[in-house]
């Protein structure tokens, strides 16, 4: 799929990014140690960025990526159990090609959808702080303005809410005051897009039945009405 030069030219930016002492210390040591079952892998060991349908109108946002999942592979949510549960679904709502993601270079395609992430550096025990999410933020801001045909926002858990929340105020469209809490199914109109609110598919999730894949598959097919898209399967 064709990534626009200003698309390219912000990946370039995010891949040399080195503004967060602590996460370009652990993405770099997670990198050289390795898992054990990943011992003979070539370790990714730098920011992540997006990565979809450039003219997508469903934008999905993560928490970050995984130290052994996008940290090894180069590309979120590809390599983890997190990117089986979220693609598959992906893949039965008609917004991807396959119901897999193990490596750049797996033949995965996105259809009116584009996957990102609040911070794009894996963060130890899967939690950035707030300094690091709001340093990170610029990048979702330009990465929003560039995807012009956005009109939904998947946010995958309340950090990415929360991140998703001050990247609409800085474009003007901020969410209602009072916030609303999130929740799964959460939805809120602004001025650029609707907020659908999921629970992030971490295995936590996953595997205690707090996401199932029927609840997954409503926010997609909930997302694709909203969105007005039509994405199908050849």
């Amino acid at each position: 799929m064709h990534r626009p030069p200003a698309l390219r030219a912000l990946d370039r930016e995010i891949v040399a990014c080195r503004a967060c002492p602590r996460l370009v210390e652990w993405r770099e040591q997670v990198a050289r140690e390795k898992r054990a079952s990943f011992r003979g892998d070539d370790y990714w060991g730098r920011p992540v960025t997006g990565f979809g349908d450039p003219d997508a109108r469903v934008l999905v946002a993560g928490l970050a990526p995984a130290a052994h999942g996008g940290n090894r592979t180069g590309r979120v949510f590809t390599g983890d159990r997190s990117g089986d549960f979220l693609f598959a679904s992906m893949f039965r709502t008609g917004f991807a090609n396959q119901p897999t993601a193990t490596s750049v270079d797996d033949g995965l395609e996105l259809r009116d959808a584009y996957i990102s992430a609040a911070v794009r550096c894996a963060p130890p025990a899967n939690k950035p702080s707030p300094a690091e999410r709001d340093r990170c933020r610029p990048f979702l801001e330009r990465e929003l303005a560039l995807l012009e045909s956005v009109r939904v926002v998947v946010v995958l858990g309340a950090f990415a809410y929360e991140a998703v929340g001050r990247v609409l105020a800085s474009a003007g469209a901020p969410l209602p005051v009072p916030r609303p809490r999130f929740a799964h199914g959460l939805e809120v109109v602004t001025g650029r897009a609707v907020v659908l609110g999921c629970y992030h598919p971490s295995q936590q999730n996953t595997f205690t039945g707090r996401l199932t894949p029927p609840m997954l598959d409503a926010v997609f097919h909930r997302a694709r009405d909203l969105a007005g898209a039509v994405p199908s399967r050849p």
